[in-house]
């Protein structure tokens, strides 16, 4: 019989106290997201079906402004972003084992990062271009609610924070939902499909406020990312292709809306908002 981990190794933590610390971390960072974010696909159903309309006449904005005066909305974004990338490195510090960096445990460096660059851009054309068809099927099916990925009255210092907010979302999502959860998961005895499933499910429901073609594109994407990093066994390229997509469709999104108003323009009116990916979301 095989001991359990405590006993190989003493310094090793129970199950059972692995599966709390999971649990506590999903709970204030991309779990507690993802609940909001199930809950607003909910509502955005049930507003739909109340009012006879489609779930494509509804909206969520990704990059709002928090305030109208434009010195303290650049401060309040800030702070969103330093207090959400706080998260990131509490994750990062549960990694950390004695005598082994975590940032060399999941690949979160630049020793590769020639390599790493490459296979971003690789992936980023394999996974953005389907995933942008996906989102214009979904809004001709009326599955999918209009995505504002950045304000049109752009101020001095909108793209910037953009490419911050990009940054951010990049590093949330993929060092939690990669180098986190398939270490931890890895330790309480899950297979690597398993793993793999399990957090493309997460990060499908993360994404769930924008609709059915949201939940889809971030499902596949969750599998190819996972895949990836079992593969790779660095999550620094996924973090760059995750960054390089949202820089490219927040920076984008008003041309978008130029050529294509359509497609990505802003619903009017604009229904009330809806949860957004930052592991602060609030209902």
């Amino acid at each position: 019989m095989t001991p359990p981990d405590d006993v190989r190794n003493p310094t090793a933590p129970s199950r059972a106290r692995t599966w709390w610390e999971i649990g506590i971390v999903l709970a204030i960072t991309v779990g507690q997201s993802a609940v909001y974010s199930l809950l607003s696909f909910v509502r955005s159903i049930i507003r739909a079906l109340e009012e006879d309309r489609r779930i494509s006449d509804q909206q969520t904005q990704l990059n709002p402004s928090r305030d109208s005066a434009a010195i303290w909305d650049l401060v309040y974004q800030l702070l969103d972003i330093f207090f959400s990338l706080a998260l990131v490195a509490l994750v990062i510090y549960l990694l950390w084992e004695p005598g082994k960096s975590a940032f060399a445990k999941i690949g979160l460096d630049f020793r590769r990062f020639g390599g790493d660059v490459g296979r971003a851009v690789l992936l980023g054309l394999v996974i953005g271009v389907p995933g942008l068809g996906l989102y214009v099927l979904g809004r001709a099916l009326g599955l999918t609610v209009a995505v504002v990925a950045s304000p049109l009255d752009a101020a001095w210092y909108t793209v910037p924070l953009l490419v911050l907010a990009a940054l951010r979302a990049g590093l949330t999502e993929e060092v939690i939902f990669l180098g986190y959860l398939f270490d931890r998961l890895r330790r309480v005895g899950w297979s690597w499909w398993a793993i793999i499933l399990a957090t493309a499910g997460l990060r499908a429901a993360y994404h769930a406020y924008q609709g059915v073609g949201a939940i889809v594109g971030n499902f596949v994407m969750g599998v190819v990312f996972g895949w990836c990093y079992r593969r790779w066994g660095r999550v620094m390229p996924l973090v760059i292709t995750h960054t390089l997509i949202d820089i490219v469709a927040f920076i984008g999104y008003p041309l978008a809306v130029a050529l294509f108003p359509g497609v990505f323009a802003p619903v009017i009116p604009s229904p009330s908002p809806t949860a957004t990916p930052t592991p602060t979301a609030t209902p």
